[in-house]
């Protein structure tokens, strides 16, 4: 099913903070968190996919999409964000899917507010994710923020151009156009996701799925499989993609997403 989302907008701190789609309906709520070089229209088509059973609302989190950059990136900031987002929709409790960061952000939560989760969705997201000293989205420090046309900014995106092309923001007044995402914020944020979070994957037992991309570059098999083993109630589901799951297989994702959720 095709569902029209609506866009709203929601101040922070007296900042124009947080960018979201809403896709609407009456079905009970599931709050889709993205990643890196990514955004909430990236869930476009499982949205289409749960309708109506499920009202899905996927924010652009911070300096991505159409959400303002901010002034730093921890894992408090993303969170406060997200609460926000909570009290102005008047959402006591929701089911939370996340993808890399957004499912970081999402254990998170879970683990500091679990009265908030009814459950967790993790998509191909691993939680032991150590410093390598260099960051795997360095490349991005080579891209231009901004350019004077569409066609040259998404040139200067090299193997990126066909993805990001689409997604180029204009500026106001006509001034030219931006990336969807700063470069500096994205490595500085990237830079902060690296750690153990075992001990917030853990901290919860509402019922849990963990989608494992089988040519991941991100989630070895083995810590996939322990992630299941050691968290009683999660659910394990693979699917013959790489990290970027959802864009890969989007069908089978939407599948694996919509069997999971009868059972909560």
């Amino acid at each position: 099913m095709s569902v029209q989302p609506i866009r709203g907008t929601l101040t922070v701190d007296g900042r124009r903070a947080l960018s979201y789609l809403d896709f609407g309906g009456t079905g009970r709520p599931l709050v889709a968190l993205h990643g890196h070089l990514s955004e909430g229209a990236s869930f476009t088509a499982m949205a289409g996919a749960l309708s109506p059973e499920w009202r899905v609302i996927a924010p652009d989190q911070r300096g991505h999409g159409d959400s303002e950059r901010a002034p730093e990136y921890t894992r408090a900031g993303y969170l406060a964000d997200l609460l926000a987002l909570l009290d102005h929709l008047c959402i006591d409790r929701a089911v939370f899917l996340g993808h890399s960061l957004g499912a970081i952000n999402a254990l998170h939560l879970a683990a500091e507010r679990p009265e908030l989760v009814e459950a967790l969705i993790s998509v191909d997201t691993a939680v032991d994710l150590p410093d390598r000293g260099t960051s795997p989205l360095a490349f991005v420090l080579n891209f231009p923020y901004t350019a004077a046309t569409r066609e040259e900014l998404a040139a200067a995106c090299g193997p990126l151009a066909a993805v990001l092309g689409p997604v180029l923001r204009p500026l106001p007044g006509g001034a030219g156009w931006r990336l969807p995402f700063h470069p500096q914020d994205t490595v500085d944020s990237e830079n902060l996701v690296h750690g153990d979070h075992w001990k917030q994957w853990l901290a919860t037992d509402c019922p849990a799925l963990l989608i494992h991309g089988l040519r991941s570059q991100v989630l070895p098999a083995e810590q996939a499989q322990t992630m299941c083993s050691r968290r009683p109630g999660t659910i394990y589901r693979s699917l013959d993609t790489d990290h970027f799951v959802q864009q890969a297989d989007p069908e089978g994702f939407a599948t694996a997403v919509r069997e999971f959720l009868p059972g909560i």
